[in-house]
C-alpha cells in the first residue's frame, strides 16, 4: 500500500526525531567524580570500571620522596568526555590515554583527565599519571583516633589505607566497589625490602637500590594494597596443608613478641579454608613492622599487615578477613559489619576451636559486659555513620549477631551458610541485605525480627 506524501513527510519527521534523539542519548558526557558512598560520597569514580593497576614507585625515605607512574587499565560504562581519579595531595606532572598525552585539572583530590578522543561505552583504554611528593597521612576519628594511609616508620614506611588511603600514594578509583588486579613494583635503597601483596614475581638490586616486583592476580580493593617497605626478616614456605606462605617480620619485633606469627598464620590459614571455604588467594602470610603509633592491625590482601603483634587473636582476626571483607567486599562502607562483625566472630570460633572457650560463652560475656545504659548499643550495626564505623558495637554486636543467628538456624544450617557466602561472592561485593536473603535461603527460616532487633533497632536486645 503506498503512502500520501503528507505520510511519508510525517515519517521522515518522525525519524528524523528519533535520530537525534538516540545521538542525544548517546553523547559523550563527563564521568562522575565519586560513586555516592553515603560515608564518602567522592571515593571512586562514575564512568568506567577498573581492571588492572600497574604501579611502579620509588620512595626515598631519608627525604620522605615518592615518586610514582600508575597505569590503570579500565574500560567505559558510557560515552566518556573525561573522567576522573582519587589522588591525595601528590603533584601530578603528566597523564596519558591511549599513550597519548591528555589534558588534566585538578580540584581537591579529584584529578579529572580529559581524552583526545571521546572513550565509547564498552571501550577498554589505559591511562598512565606520573606524579610525586611527600605522601601524608590521614587522621581524624574514623580510625580509632589513629593514622592511617602511608605512615613514615624509623627506617621506611608502613602502609596501611581502610578506608580512605590507598589515593594518598596512587591515583585510582578509590572504593572496594572498583576492585581490579594490581602488579607492584618497587625500588628502595638497598638492604630495605618493599613488600606488598599477592606473589614475588621478581627481586634485584642495581646501582644501590632494590626493586620487587608484586603481583595480586585476584580482584582487590584499593585500600587493601600495600607497599610496605624497611628492614625485614623474611621466611617462607607453606602451610600444612599446602598454602604458600611470605611471612616478613622487623628485627626490631622479632624477638619481643612471643606470638609465633609464621605458625599461627599457618594454622589458622589452613583452619578457616575448612570453615569459610577454599583460601581465595594465592599466598598467605604476615607483614610486621614496627609502628606502634598506628595502634592497629589491617587485613592486607594475602599479608595482614600488623603495626605490632598483640595476640594469635589479631592473627585469626585478620586472616578471616581474607575471606570476609577482602575476597567478599562492602558494597557500600555502611555494609562495614560484614568485614569486622564476621572476623570478630571468627575470634570466638578460634577460641571454640582450641577449646579454651565456646563462641556462646564469649557471646554473654559481652552482652553482659555493658550495661543497657551504654553507649555501645546505640550504635545501629547496619549503618554505624563515618565517623563511628569502627566503633566496637561494629566488631561486637555483629558478631553478636552472628551467634545469635547459629543458636536460631542451628549449627548444620550456620556452617553452611559461611561457606555458601564466600562462595557465591567470591572476588566480588555484598550488602547486608545480601546476607539476610542468603540467610534465610539456606535456612529456610524467615529471619527479619532477628536482623531488626540486632542490625537495625538502637538499645540492648533482651535474651
Amino acid at each position: 500500500m503506498a503512502l500520501s506524501r503528507s505520510a511519508r513527510i510525517g515519517a521522515v519527521v518522525t525519524a528524523a526525531a528519533s535520530f537525534f534523539v538516540i545521538a542525544a542519548s548517546s553523547a559523550p558526557t563527563p564521568g562522575a567524580s565519586g560513586i555516592g558512598d553515603p560515608y564518602f560520597p567522592q571515593l571512586g569514580n562514575g564512568g568506567f570500571d577498573a581492571r588492572h593497576y600497574d604501579l611502579d614507585i620509588a620512595y626515598t625515605p631519608d627525604t620522605g620522596r615518592l615518586d610514582g607512574r600508575t597505569t590503570l587499565r579500565a574500560r567505559a560504562t558510557q560515552n566518556l568526555s573525561s573522567f576522573d581519579l582519587d589522588l591525595q595531595r601528590l603533584q601530578v606532572t603528566r597523564v596519558e590515554v591511549d599513550g597519548r598525552r591528555a589534558r588534566f585539572t585538578r580540584d581537591g583530590d579529584e584529578i579529572t583527565v580529559s581524552p583526545r578522543d571521546v572513550l565509547r561505552k564498552g571501550r577498554a583504554f589505559t591511562v598512565t599519571v606520573t606524579y610525586g611528593g611527600v605522601p601524608e597521612a590521614l587522621g581524624g576519628p574514623i580510625v580509632f583516633g589513629s593514622r592511617y594511609g602511608w605512615m613514615k616508620t624509623g627506617d621506611g614506611v608502613f602502609v596501611a589505607c581502610e578506608p580512605n588511603a590507598a589515593s594518598t600514594w596512587f591515583p585510582s578509583s578509590d572504593h572496594p566497589s572498583d576492585k581490579a588486579t594490581y602488579d607492584i613494583r618497587i625500588k628502595a635503597p638497598k638492604g630495605l625490602t618493599g613488600v606488598s601483596n599477592g606473589r614475588l614475581v621478581s627481586t634485584y638490586d642495581r646501582h644501590g637500590s632494590t626493586y620487587t616486583h608484586w603481583r595480586e592476580s585476584r580482584p582487590m580493593a584499593t585500600y587493601l594494597a600495600t607497599a610496605t617497605i624497611g628492614k625485614f626478616d623474611v621466611r617462607t614456605g607453606r602451610t600444612p596443608g599446602g598454602i604458600p606462605m611470605y611471612v616478613a617480620v622487623d628485627p626490631v619485633l622479632k624477638n619481643a613478641n612471643s606470638v609465633d606469627v609464621y605458625g599461627v598464620t599457618a594454622a589458622a590459614t589452613d583452619y578457616w579454608s575448612q570453615v569459610f571455604g577454599p583460601y581465595p588467594f594465592e599466598e598467605t602470610g604476615a607483614i610486621v613492622d614496627d609502628m606502634p603509633e598506628a595502634g592497629f592491625s589491617l587485613e592486607v590482601q594475602s599479608k595482614p599487615a600488623y603495626s605490632a603483634v598483640r595476640s594469635e587473636s589479631t592473627i585469626v582476626h585478620e586472616l578471616a578477613h581474607q575471606w570476609f571483607g577482602d575476597s567478599v567486599s562492602v558494597a557500600r562502607w555502611k555494609d562495614i559489619w560484614l568485614n569486622e562483625g564476621f572476623a570478630t566472630y571468627a575470634q570466638w570460633l578460634w577460641a571454640e576451636h582450641r577449646g579454651t572457650r565456646s563462641a556462646h560463652d564469649s557471646f554473654l560475656a559481652d552482652y553482659n559486659a555493658r550495661p543497657a545504659t551504654s553507649s555501645f548499643w546505640q550504635i545501629k550495626v547496619a549503618d554505624p555513620q563515618r565517623d563511628t564505623m569502627f566503633a566496637s558495637a561494629v566488631y561486637d554486636r555483629g558478631a553478636m549477631t552472628l551467634q545469635v543467628l547459629r543458636e536460631r538456624i542451628g549449627d548444620t544450617a550456620f556452617f553452611r551458610l559461611l561457606p555458601a557466602w564466600t562462595r557465591l561472592h567470591r572476588y566480588g561485593n555484598a550488602s547486608t541485605a545480601d546476607f539476610i536473603r542468603l540467610a534465610e535461603h539456606v535456612s529456610g527460616r524467615q529471619l527479619d525480627d532477628l536482623f531488626a532487633t540486632w542490625l537495625f533497632t538502637p538499645g540492648k536486645p533482651a535474651l
